[in-house]
């Protein structure tokens, strides 16, 4: 088949400034173009040509400017342009984009994936839902909880959804006790922050409030484990390393702990799995509905043992004890008292950590989501 997936307005692919959709899109883009021929359209970006092929995929890129009706004029037109037809049409995390989409290849198959809660009628009125619903042969979802949430407010929708759970690069997330490059970034980056002997708690993430890493900061004054030190990687956004109000009371706060804080700012998408690899127990601390936050998957690739919260997706990902629950994310007591458990006894947490480094080996691998993702599509 002639496929054509479109990325959203945000981030360019492939991630050369991370997000997790554009990872997505591009830990299964090889294997999708050994059965179909792939093009793939995304955000314009400075460093990247506008239309170019790697490796058999064409790559298509628009301006955006992060705007969705700039980028969705840029899409219609080269659809309506490109003299291409299009068997099937792989549209991620936008159902606003499904009807235009529709007008220009009135006879191609339309796919949905969605990353987040974007059927929510606070940013999709019901009857565009609806149609979109109509025009959407399969509506792919990262969690169930995405899926429930769609067919909550569009019943019509169940019988359309399918979940299929993200992957992992199992090579550049990998257990520094089983890796000899993981265990010599390890070692690199404790000497660069002087912290050999630390227990390295570890936080990924965007830096926003409904992230939730000021909550671990107020934790740490709770701990019982004076070698403990808490990592904080991320910036405001992808790509941008600016002190926002919410980043500068962050720092604030970590300031006045009692054990050690770091904040690293914006880390480059490709230079991430150091810190995996750095640390011993990584935290997830999501105060929203999160839809299921990839960093799951690449601290159980890289053998940590985990906390994560009770909200949205999350709680999917605790399987065979591979990591612990959090049920009120606003309360630094409970990460504390969950913490101390697993400080107490590493080698149990290293086990726990290894039980997830297994998972991903048989369920969260890019291969597998390719799979799935090729079953969707089926052929006609």
């Amino acid at each position: 088949m002639n496929v054509l997936l479109i990325c959203t307005e945000k981030l360019p692919v492939p991630n050369i400034r991370g997000g997790a959709i554009q990872t997505y899109i591009g830990g299964v883009t090889q294997q999708l173009s050994q059965h179909h021929q792939v093009t793939i359209i995304g955000r314009s970006d400075p460093t990247l040509l506008s239309d170019e092929s790697v490796n058999k995929v064409r790559y298509v890129r628009v301006p955006s400017d992060g705007m969705f009706e700039l980028y969705l004029e840029g899409v219609i037109n080269f659809i309506s342009q490109s003299g291409q037809k299009y068997d099937l049409i792989h549209i991620f995390n936008r159902p606003r984009m499904v009807l235009p989409v529709r007008r220009a290849a009135a006879n191609a198959r339309i796919i949905l994936s969605m990353h987040n809660d974007m059927f929510n009628p606070t940013k999709l009125n019901t009857e565009e839902g609806r149609a979109v619903i109509a025009h959407t042969e399969t509506i792919v979802t990262i969690s169930n909880f995405i899926g429930k949430e769609i067919a909550r407010y569009y019943p019509e929708a169940e019988p359309k959804l399918r979940t299929i759970y993200s992957g992992v690069d199992l090579d550049r997330f990998a257990p520094w006790m089983e890796s000899n490059i993981a265990r010599q970034s390890r070692q690199e980056l404790r000497n660069q922050y002087q912290l050999q002997s630390k227990k390295i708690i570890l936080f990924v993430g965007r830096l926003s409030r409904n992230k939730g890493p000021h909550v671990l900061v107020r934790a740490m004054s709770h701990l019982r484990h004076p070698d403990a030190c808490l990592v904080v990687v991320g910036g405001a956004w992808y790509s941008d390393d600016r002190v926002s109000d919410y980043i500068g009371y962050v720092r604030a706060l970590a300031e006045r702990s009692t054990l050690p804080v770091i904040t690293t700012g914006y880390i480059d998408a490709q230079d991430i799995h150091r810190w995996f690899c750095a640390a011993d127990v990584f935290v997830c601390t999501s105060i929203w509905d999160e839809p299921l936050a990839r960093v799951h998957y690449e601290a159980m690739a890289a053998g940590l043992p985990f906390i994560t919260t009770a909200r949205g997706g999350n709680p999917e990902i605790i399987i065979n004890d591979n990591g612990m629950l959090i049920t009120n994310p606003e309360d630094p007591l409970e990460y504390a008292e969950k913490l101390n458990n697993m400080l107490n006894n590493m080698e149990n947490s290293r086990k726990m950590g290894l039980r997830g480094r297994r998972l991903t080996e048989q369920r969260f691998h890019w291969d597998r989501v390719a799979q799935e993702i090729l079953a969707v599509w089926g052929t006609r």
